[in-house]
């Protein structure tokens, strides 16, 4: 891993919560729901566009695969084929219209 792609990583790892509510706001993202590996990649790179950090397409798909992994260690990430993973993060559970709690 090359120092600019372990810095991203780093401060992506470093701002997991904040990265993952961003991508809550780009894509329909709940718990148990399937993820994708395109628009992980895709995430990432407009993540760090809004920071003013431009990235290329294989520098998006480095941080890809080595943050899947992180977060399938986290727990975060369940694989169910390669290249989707079920989310696995209460925070975002969704609740039925009409229901208070």
């Amino acid at each position: 891993m090359n120092k600019k792609i372990n810095k991203y990583f780093g401060l992506l790892k470093n701002d997991e919560t904040i990265f993952l509510n961003f991508l809550k706001a780009k894509f329909p993202v709940f718990h148990n729901s399937n993820f994708f590996y395109r628009d992980f990649q895709f995430g990432i790179r407009k993540f760090l566009e809004k920071k003013g950090i431009q990235i290329s397409y294989s520098d998006a798909e480095e941080l890809a695969n080595l943050l899947a992994d992180h977060f399938q260690k986290q727990g975060f990430f369940i694989p169910v084929t390669s290249g989707t993973w079920k989310l696995n993060y209460p925070e975002f559970v969704t609740k039925e219209p009409g229901d208070p709690f």
